[in-house]
C-alpha cells in the first residue's frame, strides 16, 4: 500500500468487538492464577489499589499514557500485595481482614489524589472508575492500512506480554498455583512468583482501565476464570475456556448494549454476559453442576432401587421353594436383564466399587444360584 493510501475504516461494531476482546483476555488469563490460588479478592483489591500509583505517575510526568501510568500501578499493585502480607504476619490479623485494610486505606488515597490530579486536566475520575469504552472505540489511529482504536496500540502489547509471561513462567506458576510447598522444595521461590503475577495483575489492570475502568475490569479477572474452573481439571483447558468467556462476554456485551436491546454501557453488558455464563456452568457443566449432580444422583438412586428389587426377588423365589429349575431358570434371566439395565444407570466411580455384569447386588444373586438353576459354577462371582 502506497504512503498517500486512505487506511480503510472499521465498522464500529467491530472496532468495539475488538477492544473488548483485547481488554477482557488478558484478565480472564492472569484471573486463572488468581482463582486457582483462592486469591479472587487479591484481584478485586489490587484493581482499585493501583489508583495511586496511577495519581502519582500523572503528577509527576503530567502524562496520561505509556510507561509511567503502567509502573506506578505495578508498584502500587506489588505493594498492596507486601503490606497485606506483612500485616497479616505480624499484625495479629487474619489475611482477609488485613487485605480489606489495605484494599480500602489505598483505593481512598488514589480516590483523593486523582481528584488532586484532575484539577485543570482532562483526567476524570469517573474515567478511571467506569470506563470510557463508547469514547475509546472512536479515537483510532492508522496501522497497516487500517484504522484501528488508538487504545489497541496498549492492549495489543499487554496481550503478548501476558502470553509471554505465562509462557515463560509456566512451570513456575503451575506448581506455586497448587503447591507452593513443593515450588520451594524444587529451588524457586513461591513468593518471587506471587510478587511477579501481583505485578501482571497491575499492569493489565492500568492497561484496561481506559476501556473498561477500575470497577468492571474485576469482572473480567475473574468470572471468566471462575466459569472455565467449572468446566475442566486442567490448567491448559482452563486457561483457553477462559478466553473464550472473554471473548463471547465481549461480542455479546456489544449485541446486548445496543440502543435496540438494553441501550447500555458495553462494558457492563460484558460483565452481565459473563455472570450469565457463569450461571450456565453452574447448572449444566458436566462434572461439577448442579443439575448434572442431580442427574447422577439419581441415576445412582436408580441402580440401588434395581438392585434392591433383584435381591427381593431372589429371596421372595428362594423362600418360597417352589418353580423347580424352570422357575430357577426364570429369575435367573430375570436377574440379568435387570442387573444390565442397572449396569448402564449408575456411576461407578462415584460408588468406588467394580461392577461385572449387572452390579454387586446381580453378581451375588447369580454367583448364589447352584448351576442348575443357572448359578455360576465353581463360585466364580
Amino acid at each position: 500500500m502506497g504512503p498517500d493510501a486512505i487506511p480503510v475504516e472499521l465498522p464500529l461494531a467491530l472496532r468495539r468487538i475488538i477492544v473488548g476482546v483485547f481488554c477482557s483476555v488478558p484478565c480472564a488469563l492472569l484471573g486463572c492464577y488468581l482463582v486457582l490460588r483462592r486469591m479472587s479478592l487479591l484481584g478485586d483489591a489490587i484493581s482499585h489499589a493501583v489508583l495511586p500509583g496511577i495519581a502519582v505517575a500523572f503528577l509527576l510526568t503530567g502524562q496520561l499514557t505509556g510507561m509511567p501510568i503502567v509502573l506506578g500501578a505495578m508498584a502500587v499493585g506489588v505493594l498492596t500485595a507486601v503490606l497485606t502480607q506483612t500485616i497479616y504476619r505480624f499484625g495479629n490479623v487474619p489475611e482477609d481482614a488485613s487485605l480489606g485494610v489495605v484494599f480500602a486505606s489505598l483505593f481512598a488515597v488514589g480516590v483523593i489524589l486523582l481528584n488532586r490530579a484532575a484539577r485543570g486536566t482532562d483526567l476524570d475520575p469517573d474515567c478511571v472508575l467506569y470506563g470510557r469504552f463508547e469514547l475509546t472505540v472512536l479515537e483510532t489511529e492508522p496501522v497497516l492500512g487500517l484504522r484501528l482504536p488508538a487504545v489497541l496500540t496498549t492492549m495489543v502489547p499487554t496481550l503478548a506480554l501476558t502470553l509471554f509471561f505465562i509462557g515463560v513462567f509456566w512451570k513456575e506458576l503451575k506448581v506455586a498455583s497448587f503447591d507452593p510447598a513443593l515450588a520451594s522444595a524444587m529451588g524457586f521461590s513461591a513468593t518471587v512468583v506471587h510478587y511477579l503475577l501481583m505485578g501482571m495483575v497491575a499492569a493489565v489492570t492500568v492497561a484496561s482501565f481506559e476501556a473498561v475502568g477500575s470497577i468492571l475490569v474485576v469482572a473480567m479477572l475473574i468470572v471468566p476464570a471462575a466459569t472455565a474452573q467449572l468446566l475442566t481439571d486442567r490448567l491448559g483447558s482452563m486457561l483457553l475456556l477462559a478466553s473464550g468467556v472473554a471473548v463471547v462476554a465481549a461480542v455479546f456485551g456489544h449485541l446486548l448494549s445496543a440502543e435496540a436491546l438494553f441501550d447500555s454501557q458495553m462494558s457492563a453488558m460484558m460483565a452481565v454476559v459473563a455472570g450469565a455464563q457463569f450461571v450456565l456452568a453452574v447448572l449444566f457443566a458436566p462434572r461439577y453442576g448442579v443439575l448434572s449432580k442431580i442427574l447422577r444422583n439419581a441415576q445412582l438412586a436408580l441402580r440401588i432401587v434395581a438392585e434392591d428389587v433383584l435381591a427381593a426377588l431372589y429371596r421372595a423365589e428362594e423362600a418360597r421353594g417352589a418353580g423347580g429349575g424352570r422357575g430357577a431358570g426364570r429369575l435367573a434371566r430375570a436377574a440379568g436383564a435387570l442387573g444390565a439395565a442397572a449396569s448402564g444407570a449408575g456411576d461407578e466411580r462415584g460408588r468406588g466399587v467394580a461392577t461385572d455384569g449387572g452390579g454387586p447386588a446381580a453378581g451375588r444373586v447369580a454367583g448364589a444360584l447352584p448351576p442348575a438353576m443357572g448359578g455360576v459354577p465353581g463360585g466364580e462371582h
